[in-house]
């Protein structure tokens, strides 16, 4: 019978507790430095564009003199923008989603597509501005307009809204599936009435945390070539556009001719911000809505 030497155990605790804080340092020292870095990017950005957030700023028109410059054009064409991205993501995305999860046969060629739709999620987005540039802007006709634009956009987050509604319906437990079915429902009644439902939260978070990302995205649209020039503000889907992320972009570029562009670009940046916390909250407080429902 062999017993435990508590010679060997009391020198192996030593050297497993000496790993366990250097391992917590490491992991503490990789939080600091991360929180550091946001702290200090969020205070400059507030330093320099705060004292240009007014109501003349948000409602005015680009304009090449930075005292009378406004994003008003810009929050317009991301509305229009957004409008175009949200019912095509989530038609898409979450029908996706349900036929690869209740309706396609389990095998080689559902796992195939399973995994090229996860890839495609980590496809850098200059891929989809080029392929938007391909198909919508030239092969279509469409040139640098909102249809164009929000298609581009939809492509790049649509792997995100099918994987998230994917798992959300996964996570269904299969007796709500089998108590539905035992009362004479048929499969898409069960899907309507039972899964999608009970998949709502998941499903409505993955959603608005996608159109979060499109709403922050820069490179496909500065691909299919949407300007930051002094353009009308769009009043449809098919008017030129400019959005808050393009229009930083250029005015972080132009700041270095003129130097109140960089005070624009960070209040901006602020506006931006507020935007993306707004979204991501809905997000957080429709998921626990609707997980106390359900």
């Amino acid at each position: 019978m062999k017993y435990v030497d508590s010679e060997q155990v009391h020198k192996k605790m030593g050297s497993r507790l000496l790993a366990n804080n250097l391992a917590k340092t490491l992991f503490f020292m990789a939080t600091l430095f991360g929180l550091v870095v946001l702290i200090v990017l969020i205070y400059r950005v507030l330093a320099d564009g705060l004292g240009w957030i007014n109501m003349d700023f948000l409602m005015n028109r680009l304009s090449t003199d930075p005292e009378r410059a406004g994003i008003w054009g810009a929050i317009t064409g991301t509305l229009w923008l957004m409008l175009v991205v949200a019912p095509v993501t989530m038609i898409l995305g979450v029908g996706t989603a349900i036929y690869l999860e209740e309706y396609a046969a389990k095998g080689r060629i559902s796992s195939f597509i399973k995994t090229n739709i996860s890839n495609l999620a980590g496809v850098p987005s200059v891929v989809f501005g080029i392929l938007g540039l391909t198909v919508f802007a030239r092969a279509l006709d469409l040139g640098s307009v909102v249809l164009a634009g929000g298609l581009t956009m939809a492509l790049l987050v649509l792997p995100v809204v099918v994987v998230a509604s994917q798992e959300a319906i996964r996570a269904v437990p299969q007796f709500l599936r089998e108590a539905s079915y035992g009362m004479g429902a048929t499969k898409w009644q069960t899907i309507k009435n039972v899964v999608l439902p009970a998949a709502l939260p998941g499903i409505l978070t993955g959603v608005i945390l996608a159109l979060s990302r499109a709403i922050g995205e820069t490179a496909p649209l500065v691909v299919i070539g949407i300007p930051a020039l002094l353009i009308p503000v769009p009043d449809g889907i098919f008017d030129k556009f400019t959005i808050l992320p393009v229009q930083i972009y250029y005015w972080t570029i132009d700041s270095a001719l003129v130097a109140e562009y960089a005070n624009l670009a960070a209040a901006t940046i602020v506006i931006l911000l507020i935007v993306l916390f707004a979204m991501n909250s809905i997000a957080i407080l429709i998921r626990n809505k609707f997980q106390k429902r359900f």
